[in-house]
Parts: C-alpha cells; structure tokens; sequence
C-alpha cells in the first residue's frame, strides 16, 4: 500500500477529532443536536485549517445513518455506516466538492443548480460544497444568489473561503458564518506530539517547537513540516536538524544581537550579523526572532513572571529584560518588525540587516536601565542632550520648574543649557487694553507720495499692519516692564527679535540656544526681507545658449514630458561635430539615470522635428554646468532678489512702515510676477 501522509492520516473524522476550533464545534454540536439546521454555510480562515473537514464532518452527521442503519441526523457520525465511509473516501454521491478556482464561471453554477432539482439518490441530504467561493465570478455569484437563498428543504450548501472580504454582501447575507481561526503554537506542538506518539518516531521539545512556529497557525502546513522533518532526520526529530531544515535562526543569536544593542555595541552587533553571513542564515529570519525575543522581554517587563518556565529560551528573555529599558524594547520590537519589509530595498539583505539595527543605535540611550516591571524615565524627566537642549520659553510670574536629575546609569553627555532670566518681581498687567500704548492718529501723506497706489509692476508684498494691535510675535506686557529682561525676549518694535526667535504662546515649545547676549535687534532689520541664498556660479557658452533656445521652443511646443524632459533640462551641449550622414551633437549629464539611449533617441527625434537637421544625441557622464535648468533658476533669482528691492525701495511700502510701529513685511510673501 503507498504510503498516506500525514495531514490525510491525520484528517479529523468527527467533531470531537477536530482541535483548535471549539468555538465552530460547539456551534455546530448544539445546532444539530437541536434540529436547527441553517441551509448555507460559510467558512471562513486561512489555508490549513480546518474548513474542508468540517465541511465533510458536517456531511457525515447530515446523512449518517448508524451502523444498524437506523439512525438519525446526528453530532457524532459513526464513521461505519455507508454514508460516512463514502464520504471519507470521496466517493459519495450526495455530496459534491467543486473548486472554485478551477471552476469559477457561469456555466459550471448553471450546472450546479440544475443538480439541485434533483433529490438526494442514496443520501438524506444533497450538500453542494464550494471550495475558494470568493473566486467565483460576478455573474455566476448572482445566478447563485436565488437557489441559496431559497434551497429545496433536501439541500445544503457549505462555502469556503480565505478571503470573504471578495465575497458579495448578497452572499455573505444568505449564509450562517463562521470563522475558523489560526492555531496556537502550544496547540499545534500538543497535536504533533500526539501524531509523532501514534507513528512511534522519536522526538524532542525543541523540535516541536520549531514545527510549530514554522506552520504559522495552520495545521496542515505543521503536518506537512513534520513529513519533509522526518525524510530529513532519516525517521528522526531532532532540534538541530529541524532548524537547519527550516533555515530557522538560532535563539542564542538574536541573544547576542540584543545584548548589544542593549549595550550600544556596534562592534558586536557587527560582528555577530557577519557571523550569520558566514552560516548562511536569513536575515529576515534573525529579524523575525529578534522581534520574538523582544516580545517575550515586553510581556517580562509588564507582568514578571508571566513567561512560560518551561520554556528553555524564557530565561535568556528575563535576563534581557532587565537589561532594557520598556520603551527601548518597544521601540526595537517595532523597528525589527517594520525593517523586514525594508530588506528587499536594500542593496543585499545583510546590509539591509545592519541599518536596521544601527537605526536603533541612532536613538541615545535614555539611561533607564528598566528592570522587569518598572518603567523607565518619562520623557518629560530627561535631560536634554547635544544641540537640541534649550529652556523652555519664561513668562513674567511664572513659577520656576525643578531641574530634572541626571540618569542614574549610562551618563550622557549634555550641551549647556541656556536659561532665560526672567524678574519675578514684576507685576501683572490687568488687563492688555489699558496697558497697550495708544498710537498717535494717521496723518495723511503727501499727495506726491499717495498711500494707495498700484503696485509695483514687478513684485507683490504684503505687510501686516495693525493700529490697535501686537505683532505676532509681541508678549502681552508693555514696553515699560519689558526693558529688564534679555533681548531675545523683548517683543515691541525697537528691539524685536527675528523670525526664528519669536515667542510662542505653548509653554512646551523650546526657544533656540543662544551663546551669551545676542546683539540687538532693529527695527529696519525686522522690516527687510532677507535675500535668497546665492546659487552656485556657472559659465554661460555659445552651445549653452543654442541649446537653451532649442530646448524653450521644443518645451512650448509640449513635446518635451517625463523623463525626455529631465534629460532636455538637466544636460549641457558640449559639442557639435558634424558628419557625413548626421552630426553628432555630445550632450554632458551629472546623473547616470539620464544617459539613457531610448531617452537620448527621443529627444533626438524631437530635435530633428523642430530644426529639419539630420543630427543623433551622444550622451556622456561629467559636471554638466551651463543647462537651461541652472539658466531658468538664475533668472528666477535674478527676478527674485529684483522683486525684494523694489518692495524695499517703494515709497508705499516705505510710508507704511514709517507711520504704523507695528507693521512689517511677512517674510516669504514678496512673489515676482
């Protein structure tokens, strides 16, 4: 006789054989015990599960009949009578399979209803089973849709599926769902062991730990695993073997990955990611126990003693434990777990392995230290470190915050901090309207200088300006009372501070770091715009002009799109040779991308269109410099710094700001037209 694997040897054949589904066997257990028998089933899960056999169990107990032959409809088929073995066989007439993925049409669920009109021939009941039923198409779901809804009282159908998102809500409605879920390891290992009992093949817990987790929650996939272990270990599980079959990453290195990334270590964490080079093992699979390991530190710090003690990789888990802090876990367990996705970016899966972990390296470690349940220090206790530390903005009567401790363990090296000295003595206003100085009324201008005229032919500026009101970046207080504290805090218009160093209202917010006393601010200087930076210098060539008046006239013809257009703007014409078919014009890019021929042969084709000339494009690699990109940004700089002067200069403007104290022009607001 050949030989059975094991996933069908093992097939459960009753309810009670069925593990990991107690929730659908109950349900199932009780209806047909009660005679409340729906007339469409819908089983949902993922691969391996248990949809199929529950399907054909179902079967059984609709039309079993007892070994005497006169039984009834029943939760526990005998699997002696005709019907049961029939069904175990796969031959039994009544009950009919049809795999949606192969038979998916129209013309297969035509066929399927006009079997319907016909009672069962040697059974109680016709069940009609519909494997992947979400493949099927549109059309044949809705030609379904009245035979399911409406069945002859002889008929059932059993649906299965691993995606009923696919399936339509006419079809999930006519159906009574249930949902088979993925097994645990611990129930997976448990069903093994009883297998492996039954076949008398000698194993050990590592192995089955291993099989387990490999199978992913599916049963099937964990007797399939355990048949290629078996051929592999010559009719024996073994841990070593097993995982080397699997291509599984051993515990003890994502230990050691761990540690040091505990220890910020990058010398052994470098070390032990080329120790797994050397052995061949996957890099997405150190990820994946690394993630394992992380998760069992978390679940040790939140609740000690929780982990399974059984376990022989639980101990190594405490000892990390206490060797992280919470939130590093946290923030590892999620790096390991997003970067797998990463690895197939990166230019080998070992590189991609390093930068994940070194982007853990990237975060200072906070000194916590945590141990099993204890937290680690709030992020609002730290101490700030490098340039990002600064005091938090000061207001006139505020009371003074402690300053945070140091961290007891790994110290960290902190820049100074610089403090805002605030007077406590200073009263507070009663209220911003009598204390906001009144502004003297509005003269007119002269006629020869009219406030409100058009606007410069060349430039758009728009200034904020208020009568009775504070700058954006004004404090409450007035004058009088602000004249003690540091510049950088001041907010009237003889001395405010610059952009970057206004006041904001959210006391969380940091004010930037300052070296000593800045010096003062003017009025005139809050009032200019400051200029661009100033772009990179180029040399303008007879080629790069012809070639500027080419490119403009193929762009405003709308033939130059995508990739031919980077190409176009971005190269610089070296050279013209001529030839004796075609001239040869030699075309220099700074990127490897544009030195495309397929690219080249367009641009090319574009070119001869426009001049009537036989010519073909070479393109080279170099320091591609005169290119009608760097001509159209120096006269958009030339156009912008024309714009800022002439806002500047106008005599609109000018009156303006000299009649309003609290007017200025918004930075970024001044557009060439």
């Amino acid at each position: 006789m050949s030989y059975v694997v094991l996933a069908r040897k093992y097939r459960p054949r009753t309810f009670e054989q069925m593990v990991g589904q107690d929730h659908v066997v109950r349900a199932l257990t009780h209806a047909l015990e009660q005679g409340r028998i729906h007339h469409a089933y819908l089983f949902t899960g993922t691969r391996g599960i248990g949809k199929t056999t529950v399907s054909r169990i179902l079967a059984k107990s609709l039309n079993c009949t007892g070994p005497d032959g006169q039984g009834g409809i029943t939760a526990h088929p005998c699997g002696r009578c005709t019907a049961c073995t029939e069904i175990d066989g796969d031959r039994f007439i009544d009950y009919i399979e049809l795999d949606a993925a192969s038979n998916r049409s129209i013309d297969e669920i035509r066929d399927l209803i006009e079997r319907a009109a016909y009672k069962p021939s040697v059974g109680r009941y016709k069940v009609f089973m519909i494997d992947e039923a979400h493949q099927l198409t549109k059309d044949a779901f809705n030609a379904l849709l009245k035979t399911l809804e409406e069945p002859p009282e002889y008929l059932k159908f059993v649906l299965a599926t691993t995606d009923p998102e696919k399936m339509l809500p006419t079809v999930l409605s006519r159906c009574l769902q249930f949902n088979l879920r993925p097994m645990a390891p611990e129930t997976v290992a448990g069903h093994l062991h009883q297998v492996l009992g039954s076949e008398g093949i000698p194993f050990d817990a590592g192995s089955l730990r291993l099989l387990s987790r490999g199978a992913r929650g599916s049963m099937r996939d964990a007797l399939s695993l355990t048949d290629q272990a078996i051929a592999y270990g010559a009719g024996t599980l073994e841990e070593g073997a097993v995982r080397a079959m699997l291509g599984s990453v051993d515990r003890s290195h994502a230990n050691r990955i761990v540690e040091s990334l505990a220890r910020r270590d990058a010398g052994a964490m470098l070390a032990e990611v080329n120790a797994l080079r050397g052995l061949g093992l996957s890099a997405a699979g150190t990820l994946e126990e690394v993630a394992r390991l992380l998760q069992q530190m978390a679940v040790e710090q939140a609740l000690p003693g929780a982990l399974d003690a059984t376990d022989s990789d639980t101990e190594a888990a405490r000892t990390l434990a206490a060797a992280m802090a919470p939130d590093e876990t946290q923030l590892l367990y999620s790096i390991a777990v997003h970067g797998r996705a990463e690895l197939g970016l990166a230019p080998d899966e070992y590189a991609g392995l390093v930068m994940v972990l070194l982007r853990f390296m990237a975060f200072p470690a906070d000194g916590g230290g945590g141990s099993g349940g204890g937290g680690s220090t709030p992020p609002a206790a730290r101490q700030p470190e490098g340039p990002r530390a600064a005091a938090a903005p000061a207001a006139a009567g505020a009371a003074a915050a402690p300053r945070p401790t140091a961290p007891i363990s790994a110290p960290v090296a902190a820049a100074p901090v610089a403090t805002a000295t605030v007077p406590l003595a200073v009263p507070a206003p009663t209220s911003v309207a009598e204390q906001r100085p009144q502004l003297a009324p509005v003269q007119a201008p002269a006629p020869a200088a009219p406030l409100l005229r058009t606007p410069p032919a060349r430039a758009v500026a728009a200034a904020a300006v208020a009568d009775d009101g504070d700058p954006p970046w004004a404090l409450d207080e007035p004058d009088e009372l602000l004249d003690d504290l540091p510049s950088p805090t001041r907010g009237r218009a003889g001395n405010a501070p610059p952009p970057a160093q206004r006041a904001r209202p959210a006391p969380a917010e940091l004010e930037p770091e300052y070296d000593g006393e800045p010096a003062p601010v003017t009025r005139a200087q809050a009032q200019s715009v400051a200029p661009p930076p100033a772009l990179p210098a180029f040399e303008r060539t007879a080629l790069g002009t012809k070639w500027y008046g080419l490119i403009r006239q193929c762009a405003e013809a709308g033939k130059l799109i995508a990739m031919v257009r980077a190409l176009a703007m971005q190269s610089e014409l070296v050279a013209c040779e001529p030839g004796a078919d075609a001239s040869t014009w030699r075309l220099r890019v700074s990127l490897e991308t544009l030195r495309n021929p397929a690219l080249a042969d367009k641009l090319g084709g574009i070119l001869r269109e426009l001049t009537g000339e036989s010519l073909q494009l070479a393109v080279e690699m170099g320091d591609a410099q005169d290119t009608p990109l760097k001509r159209d940004a120096a006269e958009a700089d030339r156009k912008q710094r024309a714009a800022i002067d002439e806002i500047q200069s106008d005599a609109t403007v000018r009156a303006l700001l000299a009649q309003f104290q609290t007017a200025r022009i918004l930075p970024g607001s001044v557009k060439p037209l």
